[in-house]
């Protein structure tokens, strides 16, 4: 079949969307890379990637994945940032085209309680960010408008994320389990996680290999193993593992910080 991969970066990417596409087709000769944008722009994209309601976005994401030929065989997809997670709501909601490998490169998926730093030149939108999620993270008009508040999970306040988050609580089945979000994520050949081991962007870093912060303080951190998530197994994460289906990478450096070796000898064997 032809080999087909759809990548989605994030508001927080310093690699450029061309960048990672040449990395990939420099090494497959003829493999098909979708470049996944919401918005008619690179501007509209980046400000979606900020203010645009999530829900919305991997609607339109399943939509563009659905009506493209190449694909209808099946593909393996690659999320930056917080690509990462909406990547893996598409898996869940969307099973047509299939998805076959699902490769995080340092998505949140336990999502955050923190905004330590700022990518790039958007301080000011930044300031704003922290701003409304001291505000009320779970307030509607919060959670509609601002991306952050939809994967932030505040652990002093776990009633209010499992009942008000308007993404990430439903994705990480939250409020009740839906059967269909479990069969669809054990459908993936490989989930593969990449966490970067000096990150300081991401808080706490070891939401990207899903773990998360002990749940009534913000100290403490414990791995996916012991979340009630894998515990009950919710989402099947526990059955994947014991498949071996879930991949755990740590890569030396800060968010999104890898070297083209490190890429090529990582993760483009999930892509072939």
């Amino acid at each position: 079949p032809l080999l087909a991969a759809a990548i989605r970066h994030s508001c927080c990417n310093p690699l450029s969307m061309g960048y990672v596409r040449d990395l990939v087709q420099r090494r497959i000769p003829g493999v098909y890379v979708l470049s996944l944008r919401v918005g008619s722009s690179l501007v509209q994209d980046v400000e979606n990637s900020f203010f645009m309601n999530v829900n919305d976005q991997v609607r339109e994401v399943c939509s563009q994945l659905a009506k493209d030929p190449h694909l209808k065989g099946g593909y393996n997809a690659m999320g930056f940032s917080q690509g990462g997670q909406f990547l893996r709501a598409v898996a869940q909601r969307c099973p047509s085209p299939p998805m076959f490998n699902l490769i995080s490169v340092g998505g949140q998926h336990q999502g955050v309680y923190g905004f330590p730093r700022c990518p790039g030149e958007s301080s000011q939108i930044c300031d704003w960010i922290r701003k409304m999620l001291d505000l009320g993270a779970y307030t509607q008009a919060v959670q509609e408008h601002l991306v952050q508040a939809q994967y932030w999970h505040d652990p002093l306040k776990e009633e209010d994320y499992r009942k008000k988050s308007i993404f990430l609580a439903d994705i990480n089945q939250e409020r009740s389990i839906n059967e269909t979000y479990k069969k669809n994520l054990m459908a993936l050949k490989k989930f593969v996680m990449v966490k970067f081991l000096n990150d300081t962007m991401v808080d706490p870093p070891i939401s990207e290999w899903f773990g998360f912060y002990k749940s009534g303080q913000a100290k403490d951190t414990i791995p996916l193993k012991e979340t009630l998530l894998y515990k009950e197994d919710r989402l099947g994460l526990q059955q994947m593992d014991k498949a071996g289906k879930l991949v755990f990478l740590g890569v030396e450096g800060d968010h999104l910080h890898f070297t083209e070796e490190w890429f090529y000898t990582h993760i483009l064997p999930f892509l072939q």
